[in-house]
């Protein structure tokens, strides 16, 4: 499976990006949203997971320029008090999920949930 990442948090993507290699994904990283954008469109990933608040393009706008996606998404954000699963539904993302993350395996099984 290919998992694409995009934070411009150096921690948040490096900790993902280890969880998800230790269980055999694919994983590809962004720093941002344009840069987030260009992977996604190149890459096909199954799975994305997707800061809100990053430089260039914002999550939501990630979104609304890839369109009708075959991926997963899994909307992220330290700003949980404006977005919450509902408003992330309505972005087009599949789940939501706040940051810091409690527990980072927590956070990979309900990956995994969404995908199976």
């Amino acid at each position: 499976m290919k998992v694409l990442i995009v934070d411009d948090e150096t921690l948040v993507r490096r900790s993902l990006q280890r969880a998800l290699k230790s269980k055999g994904y694919e994983v590809f990283e962004a720093t941002n949203g344009v840069e987030g954008l260009q992977m996604w469109r190149s890459e096909k990933p199954d799975l994305v997971f997707l800061d809100v608040l990053m430089p260039g393009l914002t999550g939501p706008e990630v979104l609304k320029e890839v369109g009708e996606t075959n991926a997963k998404v899994i909307l992220m954000s330290a700003f949980s008090g404006e977005h919450n699963m509902q408003t992330a539904q309505q972005m087009g993302a599949n789940i939501f999920v706040p940051k810091p993350f409690e527990d980072i395996f927590g956070v990979i099984a309900l990956a995994e949930g969404l995908m199976s």
